[in-house]
């Protein structure tokens, strides 16, 4: 069925396409029909970050922004779901075209640049969302805020997120916020990680309750500059690291028709640089941070691959738009066969 319908969406233009594709995702959810599309993955539960995880195989942050389709995406058998990248002030991103497929390599390339209704937007959807299961928020700064004041726009968002999320995501990794990569290093990076823990410790308090924070890092870091990452994050006491964000690598996609575009590549592409962080992440970790894996995974055996290099979850975003929703089960099972 879904191989019928890429057929038909794949005409249209590929943000027309993503734009179509959630408002019926969406509209199934409302309806309480996206059930019946797919066979529910077998049961997987994982707890990781203090939550329990309905299965370990979850919808990266990106192809939701504005949560119009929480309850369509869970009902299609995701163990979790993030929405997001959410911004203080709705933006409308950079200029059209910004989203291209290249099927040849199972992949694509997006500058999309945060486009995105705004938080409070994005809280009304989560509000009436039926969803009770594990929700991620990913939280950003808006284009035009200069970098060295990125922390005020995260604070803002962590502030209005905070009692509806099960964990908030620190984007600081999109290639297509100008400046915003800088974020990843030094003094830069342990500013805002301090400032981060520092109000997730005040509304804990306020709020009765700890939402863990995860923090999206770039495939593009060599290893030593993924050790720096590390030991920031574990000086910040973060609560877990998802690798990774989309490359600005052209690797793979060499010679393809919209390969030169600018943005950042995801698919099949950033496969083994994803992996290759996660196992370079996971020989520094040594278990005391999880770490959430995305990018690349378009079969079953390649979650199966993220668990091995030492992730706990996985996530995946443009295997879902070239497999669609069976991709789900086959991860899951994959990993449930791993674990055997």
């Amino acid at each position: 069925m879904y191989s019928l319908a890429r057929e038909l969406l794949f005409k249209l233009s590929p943000e027309t396409s993503h734009e179509l594709s959630i408002d019926l995702i969406g509209a199934g959810g409302r309806l309480g029909l996206n059930g019946l599309l797919t066979k529910a993955p077998t049961s997987l539960p994982v707890n990781v970050m203090g939550l329990q995880f309905a299965n370990p195989v979850g919808l990266a942050a990106g192809l939701d922004k504005n949560g119009d389709a929480i309850d369509g995406f869970a009902q299609l058998g995701f163990g979790f779901v993030e929405i997001g990248t959410v911004t203080p002030r709705p933006q409308p991103g950079n200029p059209k075209p910004r989203l291209f497929r290249l099927p040849e390599a199972e992949a694509v390339i997006n500058r999309m640049g945060f486009n995105n209704h705004g938080v409070d937007h994005l809280l009304e959807r989560v509000k009436a969302a039926k969803f009770k299961g594990v929700l991620g928020i990913n939280i950003g700064k808006n284009f035009d805020t200069p970098v060295e004041r990125a922390v005020d726009d995260y604070l803002a968002c962590l502030d209005k997120v905070y009692a509806h999320a099960s964990y908030v995501t620190v984007n600081v990794s999109s290639p297509n916020t100008p400046g915003l990569r800088s974020l990843q290093f030094g003094d830069s990076l342990k500013e805002l990680l301090e400032a981060l823990r520092r109000r997730q410790e005040d509304l804990a308090q306020e709020h009765g309750k700890r939402v863990p924070l995860a923090i999206k890092i770039a495939p593009d870091m060599s290893d030593e500059e993924t050790a720096l990452v590390v030991s920031a994050l574990l000086g910040a006491d973060m609560d877990a690291v998802i690798a990774t964000n989309t490359t600005l690598s052209r690797e793979g996609v060499e010679g393809l028709a919209h390969g030169d575009e600018a943005g950042g590549l995801s698919g099949a592409p950033v496969r083994d640089k994803s992996t290759h962080i996660v196992k370079v992440l996971a020989g520094e970790l040594s278990g005391r941070l999880p770490i959430i894996a995305v990018g690349g995974i378009t079969e079953g055996k390649h979650a199966a691959e993220k668990i091995a290099a030492g992730a706990s979850l996985v996530q995946i975003y443009s295997g879902f738009i070239y497999k669609g929703p069976a991709l789900i089960r086959e991860a899951v099972d994959a990993i449930a066969a791993l674990r055997k």
